[in-house]
């Protein structure tokens, strides 16, 4: 089998394709897998460090503010997409796959699109609850769209194309069980919480941070690792300390940049507090933990929102909204539910309810098809 995944500019379109090609590489060693995606985006990094051979594209995104100097920035973006899809044939006549799939963003355009056009069987993975704008755009003209959510269906153009498989994530995520977790991070016999706010951080979340921390070093109910992201970690231990907190006397709170063991720190997790990512949700439901969860409201059409009321609609998870939120607020409310054990196990339950374990094999049995049809 030849497939071509497209797709990038954040790890959420690139973490999914990664697991679903590692994933096909166990029922086909000799399958060829390439990926396509935009030069200077993070598959620049993460796609040739697992092995795979990755295209790119000079792309760029749509600003959405009005301005004089947006207005010519997208109108060299549209000119970029346009002279992409040209690039994008050649890459597909070069290489020919039996299958593609695009899992979102601007730089899965161009592929999704020209493969379409070339009638190479072409298949979208939503893993939002409301589909971007190049799923809104392509999804009348693919062969199948992969949905995450059942509220994602009717934003379709045919309905009768979507699937509900689940979001492809990391095998590892699922392997570890809770004592081995806690007895390898060295957690006491407290209540862990888990709190990160993505790879780069959040700089307003995590100013937050810095009074909940503040109040939970006061007691010293429960255990914490907060990640803080890159951006964050260069400033948040001296202002944390500004606040009369010496961490070092503090073994409950561990502050990281980031969370290189997230295997281990979920599985020994009480309490998720986080964004509503697509692929971190996913992650959580298949561990099946509670969530506290503040959705970003810098994302296009206020999509991660829409997650996180999916989850609180199945009763996994409690959502507060950024501008509502403040340090004090969200230790209290962390603090009730770190409290409410009965809770924590409701909200745990209905979280692994959610969970599609299998969603790997769901997508690979559709692509296998389709490829199958491709080949003969």
């Amino acid at each position: 089998m030849k497939v071509l995944f497209s797709g990038g500019g954040t790890g959420g379109h690139i973490n999914p394709a990664l697991a679903l090609a590692d994933y096909i590489k166990t029922k086909e060693p000799y399958a060829d897998i390439r990926f396509a995606g935009t030069k200077g985006g993070m598959e620049e990094t993460l796609v040739p460090k697992e092995g795979y051979r990755l295209y790119t594209l000079p792309l760029h995104g749509i600003r959405r503010s009005v301005s004089p100097k947006n207005i010519r920035y997208n109108a060299i973006s549209i000119c970029e997409a346009a002279t992409a899809v040209g690039k994008a044939k050649k890459i597909l006549r070069d290489f020919a796959p039996d299958v593609i799939l695009g899992t979102g963003g601007y730089a899965s355009f161009p592929i999704v699109y020209a493969g379409t056009k070339l009638k190479i069987p072409t298949v979208l993975l939503e893993v939002n609850a409301l589909p971007g704008a190049v799923t809104r755009a392509l999804s009348g003209r693919v062969s199948k769209v992969l949905v995450s959510f059942e509220e994602t269906i009717p934003y379709l153009k045919d309905e009768k194309k979507a699937v509900l498989t689940g979001n492809p994530i990391r095998a590892s995520i699922a392997s570890v069980s809770r004592e081995e977790a806690k007895k390898k991070l060295g957690i006491p016999d407290k209540p862990l919480v888990v709190s990160f706010w993505g790879s780069l951080g959040a700089m307003e979340m995590n100013k937050k941070m810095v009074e909940f921390i503040k109040l939970e070093s006061e007691r010293d109910e429960f255990c914490h690792i907060h990640a803080t992201g890159a951006g964050s970690y260069r400033w948040m231990p001296e202002e944390i300390k500004k606040r009369g907190v010496d961490l070092s006397l503090h073994q409950n709170i561990d502050l990281r940049e980031y969370i290189y063991d997230m295997d281990y720190v979920l599985a020994a997790s009480d309490l998720v507090v986080c964004r509503a990512g697509a692929s971190t949700l996913a992650e959580i439901c298949l561990v099946g933990r509670p969530a506290l969860i503040v959705p970003s409201p810098y994302v296009a059409d206020n999509h991660q929102e829409k997650n996180a009321r999916a989850l609180e609609k199945a009763g996994a998870a409690a959502v507060m909204l950024e501008n509502e939120c403040t340090g004090e607020s969200l230790y209290r409310a962390v603090k009730a539910l770190i409290c409410d054990p009965r809770e924590l196990k409701r909200m745990a339950q209905n979280a692994s309810r959610l969970k599609m374990q299998d969603a790997k094999q769901r997508i690979y049995e559709i692509l296998a098809e389709l490829s199958a049809t491709q080949s003969s």
